[in-house]
């Protein structure tokens, strides 16, 4: 497809995997608009599956425009819409990651500065201002979650969105390796996704496209089963966008398929002449560099007629010198350091809170039935806790553990986790209803017993002489 300046082409695949029941990942492919989503739902029953779904429809239904700011406001009526539904006790708790590549009309130009460091000044009323020609699009990737995009490059993968996880986290912080992260236990912790609470914060990653570039966008099925070496090799060797969808979602399989999997590959297949312009830009900048310098580092003088021709008035250069002097005046009474040290902890503060809200949410999201002592009791949290969140007692069942059938103890003293209230009130009745049939069964064999001995009984007084 061709948006503005840029002619795309898009490729996609998703597969169950080897070891799920339902596929709780959804994708899009939208040319005429120029986007493509991947969405990876979460939560007991069916709620990852509606969540992921209802990313899909939002987008397709409210990104109409292509910006920026309408993208994000799509994303924001996702995430309201998710966690509005959320209400139904089915799917309470679930929630979803996404990643999105659009192609968007690009900034317009800032200008070069000149020698000082300086933006060029304003043309006087007496000078004709020249008008740029309007940039070409570019791409931006905005995610929510741990489902990744990445940029093939000139033969090199890099990844350019972050994951919002909590090993992701302790990555950046330098507090674990890549590769610690790859077997870390709670791995699969995500610290921000779409749905659980009412406002969410969206990454976004601007794209300048080149011809040749390709971008993937994945759920964690992929990121977690297959090397970035290996999704670089498919890359390079197959050029059909599907076929190197469905290449890396077998590979996924073949290494585990512990996950869905879902891969969308977009080529760029021309740029509109973004590269050569870039390079001609370069070029004449270093050329202009090059001939205004003397051996010394200090810029030439005008020396002859031709220039000095062209060179503005003695009263328009002292005018601009002067407002260059006024610029540097005020940028050297500004506070930056006070102000780039507030953002800082504004933005530290923000992410903590974020981490430390969604931590919260995952560890009092579900619920389990497991021992309170020798009874039976259903718990809201995760079996065992979940860092500081520890479980509570939500409800007494008065099963006693000796009362418990053989084929549930064993998931008992591990704790059975259930995505609702409702579904664990539900195992419980499966529990007394199997004890239930069990003390019946029991009354019967005694009866019978019962009957047996005395048959006998009347039988043997019968045969008495």
């Amino acid at each position: 497809m061709t948006t503005g300046h840029l002619q795309l082409r898009a490729g996609a695949c998703t597969d169950i995997g080897r070891a799920r029941t339902v596929n709780q990942d959804s994708h899009l492919l939208l040319p005429d608009q120029g986007l493509w989503v991947v969405a990876d739902g979460m939560g007991g029953a069916q709620g990852g599956e509606v969540a992921s779904a209802m990313v899909i429809d939002t987008l397709t239904e409210v990104y109409r425009e292509p910006s920026t700011e309408a993208l994000l406001a799509a994303m924001d009526e996702a995430n309201r819409r998710i966690h509005e539904a959320a209400d139904d006790p089915d799917l309470r708790g679930m929630g979803t990651t996404a990643v999105a590549l659009a192609v968007v009309p690009a900034p317009p130009a800032r200008p070069e500065l000149d020698d000082d460091g300086d933006p060029p000044d304003e043309p006087d009323d007496d000078a004709d201002a020249d008008e740029s020609d309007e940039g070409p699009d570019q791409l931006i990737v905005v995610n929510v979650g741990d489902s990744r995009a990445y940029l093939f490059r000139a033969g090199e993968l890099v990844q350019l969105t972050e994951d919002h996880s909590l090993v992701g986290e302790l990555v950046r912080d330098g507090r674990i390796t890549r590769q610690e992260a790859d077997v870390h236990p709670q791995r699969n912790i995500v610290t921000r996704v779409l749905g659980p609470y009412p406002a969410i914060d969206v990454d976004v990653w601007p794209v300048d496209a080149v011809r040749g570039d390709r971008v993937v966008l994945c759920s964690d099925g992929l990121s977690g089963e297959v090397t970035e070496d290996q999704i670089s090799a498919v890359l390079r060797r197959l050029d059909d966008p599907t076929e190197a969808a469905t290449e890396l979602v077998r590979l996924a399989n073949e290494a585990g398929g512990r996950d869905n999997i879902t891969v969308v590959v977009v080529d760029v297949v021309d740029d509109g002449g973004v590269a050569e312009a870039a390079s001609a830009a370069l070029a004449a900048r270093r050329w202009h560099l090059e001939a205004h310098r003397d051996l010394a580092g200090f810029s030439t003088a005008i020396t002859d007629g031709e220039d000095a021709e062209t060179a503005p008035p003695p009263g328009r250069r002292a005018r601009r010198a002067e407002r260059r002097a006024e610029r540097k005046a005020a940028r050297s009474s500004r506070t930056r350091i006070t102000w780039r040290v507030l953002g800082f902890l504004v933005l530290l503060v923000a992410v903590l809170g974020g981490a430390f809200a969604t931590i919260q949410w995952y560890g009092t999201s579900t619920y389990f039935v497991g021992y309170d002592g020798d009874e039976v009791a259903i718990f809201r949290g995760r079996p065992g806790g979940l860092l500081w969140i520890d479980p509570t007692l939500e409800v007494d069942t008065g099963i006693l553990r000796d009362e418990v059938p053989a084929q549930y103890r064993s998931a008992l003293e591990a704790g059975h986790e259930q995505s609702s209230l409702a579904h664990a009130e539900r195992y419980v009745s499966n529990i007394e209803r199997d004890i239930a049939e069990r003390a019946e069964a029991e009354r019967e064999a005694e009866r019978d017993a019962d009957t047996t001995t005395t048959t006998e009984a009347v039988t043997t007084t019968t045969a008495a002489p």
